[in-house]
């Protein structure tokens, strides 16, 4: 099991701090709490308060902040959390161990989705001879197995099985494969529920998952893309009438 993170705090200022630069925007304006996921079909018995999870969603959702410019097209973005002493301890929030965001339009690399990316953020953090944890591939391997993985956008099957192969504990995620379809996004319409129930004999983990967190929230990012009718985010406008949103 890898070293407790001492740094819970830290990590809550450095969210609150994100969430107080981003209040002036629009698109991720918060909204109201959600009373209850048990509609969802991916739902499960959850151990931790919806809160909680709704807490890391947005963290997850925000990281779109970082982005190269204010209408970020691909804005997937990921969070990948420790929940040990939250599982001892229901109001312990859990620890941020590291954050990704699609970048595959600025690297040239076509793979490189927010889960990929955080999923590599985190082995370098983990394995870092200067940094809080100094574990051993090995050790690094295994402690993703105490992680959860939240993103704001259901998995697509390449992400899906990468979490798979990677053993997380848990999958949170916020807007669905069908609810981004809907919204116009081309995708391979293979859920993650698919890729995880035809997996069980490769997973070293069963891991759980619950869907639509947040998602009247994560909805917002990816409205704006594919529908020419939606207004863009702020500092950007479409150019001609069902243009694409650019930097005004």
């Amino acid at each position: 099991m890898m070293p407790m993170l001492t740094a819970v705090w830290l990590c809550a200022f450095a969210y609150s701090s994100l969430s107080q630069a981003h209040s002036d925007h629009d698109l991720y304006t918060q909204s109201p709490p959600q009373k209850s996921l048990s509609n969802d079909p991916l739902y499960y018995n959850d151990p931790l308060p919806l809160s909680t999870r709704e807490h890391w969603m947005r963290l997850a959702n925000t990281q779109v902040l970082y982005a190269h410019t204010p209408c970020p097209f691909m804005a997937f973005g990921t969070a990948i959390v420790n929940h040990t002493l939250s599982f001892l301890d229901p109001t312990h929030p859990g620890e941020l161990i590291c954050t990704g965001l699609n970048h595959n339009n600025h690297t040239a690399n076509p793979i490189l989705d927010g889960e990929i990316a955080a999923i590599e953020n985190c082995s370098v953090i983990l394995t870092d001879s200067r940094g809080p944890y100094k574990l051993s591939p090995q050790e690094a391997i295994q402690a993703y197995t105490d992680f959860t993985i939240y993103t704001n956008g259901e998995p697509c099957p390449m992400c899906a099985s990468a979490i798979v192969w990677t053993g997380f504990r848990e999958m949170v995620y916020g807007s669905s494969i069908a609810k981004l379809v809907q919204m116009g996004w081309p995708q391979i319409r293979v859920d993650s529920r698919t890729i995880f129930e035809g997996s069980w004999d490769l997973r070293r983990t069963k891991t759980a998952w619950v869907g639509s967190v947040l998602n009247n929230e994560t909805d917002r990012v990816y409205e704006w893309q594919f529908q020419s009718h939606v207004e863009c985010p702020k500092g950007c406008s479409r150019q001609e009438a069902g243009g694409r949103c650019l930097v005004s």
